[in-house]
């Protein structure tokens, strides 16, 4: 029978918490960007307790973010139980900016802010909001989310849930918090034991489901497989510490899909060839030999069915991709990775990793997590490349519009440069998250990003690209 008291983390979500160590925080984050309008107070800063207060009135929509980690005995398998200590003033924060207010000053205290990981004893969420940016019209929000509690999809759910689609919308009155208290250990412990005795009947029933689909089976051998067939090792591919940098890029959205309309393939398609063009320019940059380089990339693919929209935690899958970063024509990378990502949607590579999770859910160490440890030794990708369509509509906060949101992805060990890309209202915005001991010249990989779509943009023809930095 359900307990409304606690909710156990999916076998992803616990996968992602286990994830985490010193050098590898792993949250998920987004710098914003809005019209300061009528959060301005008098003196030029911002009105940092309407934002509280409007952020606090949406809570009870998001029950995840009043709720603590907490662990069952014996196994110590990870549960979600109110927070009956929750302050909102912990996790909406203030903070400024010196003079002059730079964007290359907001970008290294978003890499700050990205450094360190949420304190566990409390809900595993915080936003800054930042002021002081150049001119005084604006204001900066830096968000960051442990990945054990949302996707790039459910993210975006949430982030519709804190904002609005128009700027005039009332602040809702905060309904009272009642948090439930949590489950003994002795309840927690029996819950547990009926579980793994229920759990090898529940595997035994999805291995006869699976074993009647040739395709589901090779899927899930060729997902382990990737994990055990090592990338070619690159600079990106070295031991990361505790810091972290971060860059943007804004392109033009119908630019880019202009391009995908010309050239042919996904808007995916595009991205993954930019960064192919992107990683050609970098690593000839840093001498590295480009023949016979196995150069590989980790695309998230959402596994969200409609009826989970709006639920937290994690539901995506995986496809690597092969970059041809030897290739010098820009159009035939394209052309290559179009081969490529079709063949992956022909063999669902994406979701049967998604099918091995169902199947490992009742195990306290999951095979997805030790599947996940093994692609970490095995190093099949050198980084993660993200994109996640937002919404194309502006969106507002107490009023304030909404100008950008550059998202960030957590970095892994052995996996220096994570890059992240959301659509928002007309603009196809990138986050590079880096080690900036291993990528001190993330600026540079950022304008190496920019021309490699300029040379697909000029191979597909006008319109003229907006790009900001």
């Amino acid at each position: 029978m359900p307990d409304d008291r606690y909710e156990r983390l999916s076998a992803q979500d616990a996968a992602f918490l286990a994830a985490e160590g010193p050098h590898t925080p792993m949250h998920v984050g987004a710098v914003f960007i809005a019209d300061s309008g009528p959060l301005r107070t008098r003196e030029g800063g911002v009105d940092v307790e309407r934002i509280r207060d409007f952020i606090g009135g949406r809570l009870h929509r998001i029950p995840r973010y009043r709720q603590v980690l907490h662990y069952t005995p014996v196994r110590g398998s990870p549960v979600w139980v109110d927070d009956r200590h929750f302050n909102i003033e912990f996790h909406v924060r203030h903070t400024s900016l010196p003079q002059p207010g730079s964007a290359e000053q907001l970008k290294r205290l978003a890499g700050r802010v990205m450094s360190h990981a949420p304190d566990r004893q409390r809900p595993l969420w915080e936003i800054w909001v930042v002021e002081g940016l150049s001119g005084g019209e604006r204001f900066a929000l830096v968000s960051k989310v442990h990945h054990c509690m949302i996707d790039g999809v459910s993210g975006t759910e949430i982030m519709t849930l804190l904002m609005t689609a128009t700027p005039d919308e009332a602040t809702e009155p905060a309904p009272p918090f009642v948090p439930q208290p949590p489950p003994s250990a002795l309840e927690l412990g029996a819950a547990e034991a009926v579980r793994l005795l229920l759990g090898p009947i529940e595997m035994a029933a999805r291995l006869r489901d699976l074993a009647g689909e040739g395709d589901a089976l090779r899927g899930l051998r060729d997902f382990v497989a990737q994990g055990l067939h090592r990338a070619s090792d690159t600079p990106l591919n070295r031991p990361i510490g505790p810091h972290r940098r971060f860059e943007t890029l804004a392109l033009d959205l119908d630019a880019v899909k202009d391009v995908k309309n010309k050239l042919g393939g996904t808007l995916n398609d595009v991205v993954l060839a930019v960064v192919a063009g992107a990683m050609r320019r970098f690593l000839t940059r840093r001498r590295v030999p480009l023949a016979g380089l196995d150069f590989r990339a980790t695309a998230p693919v959402s596994v969200r069915q409609e009826d989970e929209r709006g639920a937290l935690g994690n539901r995506v899958s995986a496809w690597i991709v092969p970059l041809p970063v030897a290739e010098a024509d820009p159009k035939r990378r394209l052309e290559e990775i179009r081969r490529t990502t079709a063949e992956l949607k022909r063999s669902r590579g994406a979701l049967e990793a998604d099918r091995l999770s169902a199947v490992t859910e009742w195990t306290g160490t999951t095979l997805l997590s030790i599947g996940t440890r093994f692609q970490n030794l095995g190093r099949p990708h050198n980084l993660v490349v993200t994109n996640v369509p937002g919404p194309q509509v502006p969106l507002y906060l107490v009023g304030a519009s909404l100008r950008e949101t550059y998202p960030m992805v957590p970095i892994f060990q052995g996996q220096a440069l994570g890059i992240a890309l959301f659509s928002y209202a007309g603009s196809l915005l990138w986050g590079l998250n880096a080690d900036p001991e291993l990528v001190p010249d993330l600026a540079e990989v950022r304008d190496e990003l920019a021309d490699a779509f300029r040379e697909l943009r000029e191979l597909a023809g006008p319109p003229a690209v907006r790009e900001s930095r």
